[in-house]
């Protein structure tokens, strides 16, 4: 894990790859507590008969639940230090290339894009990919904004 000291080593590493993190498995038991959570039950994500004879052979993984694993490999990638407070600010842009089926495993690399002070902060842009063992399309790509304060 690589440890970024400050805003303004940040600024210095624009255009770079900060690393990927470990690889995860996606199996059913998660996507089924993902749906829980968030009461999105379709077929296609929960339902192993159906998905089975649908356009991917299998369930998928939700979009959504994809997105949400950013700050788990995130936090295998970095660590902030010399900020006091870090906090997400939001996305600016993000896109599902792909479907994730069950069984798959994903990681995440991360790349700096951007990084802008201002009077309440400085957001740091992070270009996150969702890579799929075995597969040249990522499943996704997002634009994630977060907001540091020293």
């Amino acid at each position: 894990m690589r440890t970024i000291n400050g805003i303004d080593e940040f600024e210095s590493l624009i255009g770079q790859e900060l690393g990927s993190s470990e690889w995860l498995t996606m199996d059913q038991d998660a996507i089924n507590a993902f749906a829980d959570v968030t009461g999105d039950h379709q077929w296609i994500h929960v339902d192993e008969e159906r998905a089975a004879e649908g356009p991917y052979g299998a369930t998928i993984v939700h979009g959504f639940f994809t997105l949400a694993l950013i700050p788990k490999f995130s936090s295998e990638v970095f660590t902030i230090e010399g900020v006091a407070i870090r906090v997400n600010y939001g996305l600016n842009k993000v896109r599902f290339l792909q479907p994730v089926v069950v069984g798959s495993r994903l990681r995440g690399k991360v790349e700096v894009k951007d990084v802008i002070r201002g009077e309440k902060g400085t957001q740091v842009i992070l270009k996150q990919t969702i890579e799929i063992d075995g597969q040249e399309r990522p499943a996704c790509i997002a634009e994630v904004v977060t907001l540091l304060v020293e």
